[in-house]
Parts: structure tokens; C-alpha cells; sequence
């Protein structure tokens, strides 16, 4: 699990610099990517900054981007997602004590 929590760090620090280039670089030296995927890198930069739970503080610069792109339904689904566990995790330490 190292390695993993390893790239997420890597790959979450590329997410904050906000360049699709970068990230593609990224992902293709780590052998994620191939050199013709994907199509739309900055499509899927944005994509995944709002699915990294560490990467909070950027949501909502993800969600703006993604809503002026058509991709709003995508942006509240993946945000949802974190909200909603977050409300989980937060409720958990009542419930057990």
C-alpha cells in the first residue's frame, strides 16, 4: 500500500499545480497513461481534482470548471460523494460512544 499512497501524493501535488501538461506528463511517465490518452487532459485534470478528497480547497474551482464545460451532473456526483462521506465520518464518533 506504500507505493499507492506514494503516487496519490505525487499525483495530488501534480492535481494542485492546475496544468494539464504537467499531468499528462505525470501519468504517462508512471506508466498510467499511454503518450495518445487521453484525448482531453484537462477534462480529466479537473475530473479528478473533485474526486481527491485531499485536494477540498479546489472543489469548487473544479466544480465552476467543469459546470462552464457541461460536465455539471459529473462535477455533483463526484463532489456529493465526498460530502457525503465526510457527513459519515464526522456522525461516526457519536455512534460509538
Amino acid at each position: 500500500m506504500p507505493a499507492y499512497e506514494d503516487f496519490r501524493a505525487q499525483l495530488d501535488a501534480v492535481l494542485r499545480q492546475r496544468d494539464p501538461q504537467a499531468l499528462r506528463r505525470f501519468l504517462i511517465s508512471a506508466g498510467q497513461w499511454s503518450e495518445d490518452v487521453p484525448e482531453f487532459p484537462e477534462q480529466q485534470m479537473w475530473m479528478m481534482i473533485a474526486g481527491s478528497p485531499n485536494l477540498s480547497d479546489l472543489h469548487e474551482e473544479a466544480r465552476a470548471w467543469l459546470v462552464a464545460h457541461g460536465l455539471g451532473e459529473q462535477a455533483e456526483l463526484i463532489l456529493r460523494r465526498h460530502t457525503d462521506q465526510a457527513a459519515r465520518e464526522k456522525r461516526r464518533p457519536q455512534n460509538e460512544g
